[in-house]
């Protein structure tokens, strides 16, 4: 799929832009604090509902303004094109696909794939095991129509079994939540496991290409239950919320479940991600990154769009390569910002379609 054309208004410095996108590699050149990085956050939001920088949403919506908006036309590999629409106004989102309200934003987040690296990106291996564990759900949401309703149906359970701790009720009350709690986490479980196996043959391909100095990759996913090598039935879930419940009632709340899920890729060469370098945690995130774009495709039979920020300054000059090497080999749409062009677009073949971005403003370079 690739984003044909995009209107952005009132998000952070951003105006009113209006975009008509090169299905593949499009280039935002421009000084730091000039808007490049909004116009990643536009399409970003068409999937996410939400930035990939930290900060408050209200910081979204441009000083003076009380409402920010993002519209696109999306068109997928078969031919077909949705306009897809998300405004934040207030506190509220309100999404719309082809001039209709959508009732839930998963609707729209469904019909826009997008993966991203960014500055904060290393956070999936040096960070705790939330953005690690969000990333792996939303590819599984994007597989597997019917994750959402279960990790919903979960989360309902663990809320009550939390508030049956806090409140220190009789034992009687815990069976039935737990036994919802249960029914609820072998269906996630099964998902990711699934997921996550096929994610690592694509780990294993992405990492050949892009981390050559390094070998041997494998992907291990932690369910969050604990003893994970005995066989997983109801029975068994049950059985170890049962047991637990006396430590939970201690600590305060449910130690145990797929609400503590985590992932890690292990070389042979580096056993434990905290021997790696900054660098080396940045390359190892944009595998992932990458992994699950090719993972998408795969099942979903059209490439996500991909979105590069201030990727010069993020790898050095050989892994740019490598990494263009890799993108330059299928047909992605591609959003990359930075203070110029990296050289490395030239080295690897790219005509890319630039525009310059300056005090949030945009100019196409023909």
């Amino acid at each position: 799929m690739h984003i044909e054309r995009m209107l952005v208004q009132d998000l952070r410095i951003l105006r009113s832009v209006e975009l008509r996108l090169s299905p593949g590699l499009n280039v935002f050149v421009g000084a730091n604090g000039s808007g490049k990085t909004s116009l990643l956050e536009a399409a970003h939001l068409l999937s996410y509902g939400r930035s990939f920088r930290s900060g408050g949403r209200d910081v979204l919506v441009r000083s003076g303004t009380d409402l920010a908006r993002v519209f696109a036309e999306i068109r997928g590999d078969s031919g077909g094109t949705q306009r897809l629409g998300i405004e934040r106004a207030g506190s509220s989102w309100r999404g719309r696909v082809n001039d209709t309200d959508v009732g839930q934003l998963s609707e729209l987040f469904r019909l826009c794939t997008v993966c991203c690296f960014e500055p904060g990106s290393h956070e999936l291996v040096s960070g705790g095991a939330e953005p690690r564990r969000a990333m792996l759900d939303w590819g599984v949401f994007h597989v597997e129509p019917e994750f959402l309703p279960s990790w919903r149906r979960y989360q309902r359970a663990l809320r009550q079994r939390n508030a049956l701790i806090r409140e220190q009720a009789p034992e009687d009350w815990f069976p039935a939540w737990e036994m919802e709690m249960a029914s609820a986490a072998l269906v996630v479980d099964r998902m990711r496991r699934q997921h996550a196996d096929d994610l690592g043959f694509r780990v294993v391909e992405a990492a050949a290409a892009i981390l050559p100095e390094f070998s041997g990759a494998l992907l291990s996913l932690s369910s969050g239950w604990k003893g994970e090598e005995e066989p997983v039935t109801l029975e068994t879930l049950v059985q170890r919320l049962a047991a637990e419940r006396g430590r939970d009632r201690e600590r305060g709340f449910t130690r145990r479940g797929p609400h503590r899920a985590d992932w890690t890729i292990r070389f042979d060469q580096v056993l434990r991600r905290e021997h790696l370098s900054r660098g080396q945690e940045k390359l190892l995130a944009l595998t992932m990154v990458l992994a699950q774009l090719s993972c998408l495709q795969q099942v979903k039979r059209e490439w996500p769009i991909l979105l590069l920020d201030d990727l010069a300054s993020e790898l050095d000059g050989i892994h740019q390569r490598l990494v263009l090497d890799w993108i330059a080999q299928r047909p992605i749409q591609v959003l990359l910002t930075g203070v110029g062009m990296p050289d490395a677009l030239a080295e690897a073949g790219f005509s890319p379609r630039v525009f310059h971005v300056e005090q949030g403003r945009v100019e196409a370079h023909h």
